[in-house]
């Protein structure tokens, strides 16, 4: 099933279930208002909403209406916690010798108070922090039991989504921890929505990240992502339990020099191939980001994120 959070003035928002074709939508109110509810009860509340779910596939229930991703939140609006799985080939040590080897998994924690929606404008108080931005996907969990190994911790995924986190270049040592709440898609969806592209905890379907309209990227997400879900879970879980709700992005990387999920690594292809550096140099006001995930028909199950950016001069 997919299902998403319209913005409704409250802080989470009113869970709504969204069509496999992302064209209608129901809202969930009868069953559930926010997702955190249906997390916190998923055995009892997840079958309800898929029987909504298939309903509304068929055209079999009233008071549906257009989908419209410009009305969602992100479908947690708000999670207990964040965390975001990354490794950079030159923090490596001996596996920068040997590209095949595996990368290191880095858990950063990021904010989660107040996350972004699809639509909603990324705003910035400062254009000297290099902001750059990160693009990848994210699993919401069920609880999870302190010290479960990777395979079973993939078990507790419930729910697939879209995420982009914001890096500061500029405060990457001492403010590190500061980073902007990330952005997510504007539907989050069962694994078993993806068919036989959801396997193992790896998504074999494409990853697009444009900016200002430039193709930055386009490759198989299974490959750009170099672990698969259950892992950075266990990393989480490795001391303590994970309760329902906790969110785990994965950030793309790519060994292909031609292939950047960052302005970081554009720049730092650039350079090795004797282009003149980018005169933006990072993220600057009114720039336009867009995340996708493509499937084998070149469809969206999981939709897009379209940003925008806001910088002030502080």
């Amino acid at each position: 099933m997919k299902l998403a959070t319209y913005k409704d003035g409250s802080r989470d928002g009113q869970l709504v279930v969204v069509s496999r074709d992302l064209a209608r939508a129901h809202f969930a109110t009868g069953i559930a208002t926010r997702l955190q509810q249906v997390l916190d009860d998923w055995n009892f509340l997840a079958p309800q909403l898929q029987q909504l779910y298939e309903a509304l596939n068929r055209g079999q229930v009233r008071h549906a209406f257009d989908f419209d991703p410009r009305l969602c939140a992100a479908p947690l609006p708000r999670a207990f916690q964040v965390a975001w799985a990354t490794a950079a080939r030159h923090e490596a040590g001996d596996a920068a010798d040997d590209p095949d080897a595996p990368l290191p998994l880095r858990l950063e924690v990021a904010a989660g108070d107040a996350l972004l929606g699809s639509r909603d404008v990324a705003e910035f108080a400062s254009d000297g922090w290099d902001i750059d931005a990160e693009p990848g996907l994210a699993v919401i969990s069920g609880d999870i039991a302190a010290g479960t190994p990777a395979p079973q911790a993939l078990e507790g995924v419930r729910l697939l989504t879209l995420m982009c986190r914001w890096r500061l270049r500029a405060l990457d040592g001492a403010d590190a921890g500061f980073s902007p709440a990330p952005a997510f898609g504007p539907v989050a969806v069962t694994p078993d929505e993806l068919n036989l592209a959801w396997e193992g905890g790896r998504v074999r379907a494409e990853l697009q990240w444009t900016w200002n309209q430039r193709r930055l990227a386009r490759c198989d997400a299974a490959a750009a992502l170099p672990w698969h879900f259950g892992q950075p879970l266990a990393r989480l879980a490795h001391t303590r339990m994970l309760q329902a709700g906790s969110v785990v992005g994965c950030a793309a990387q790519s060994a292909l020099p031609e292939v950047a999920f960052s302005l970081q690594a554009l720049r730092a292809h650039e350079a090795s191939e004797g282009v003149q550096a980018l005169r933006e140099g990072f993220l600057r006001h009114g720039d336009q980001l867009r995340l996708e995930l493509l499937d084998e028909r070149g469809l969206l199950p999981l939709g897009a994120i379209e940003q925008s950016v806001a910088i002030g001069r502080g």
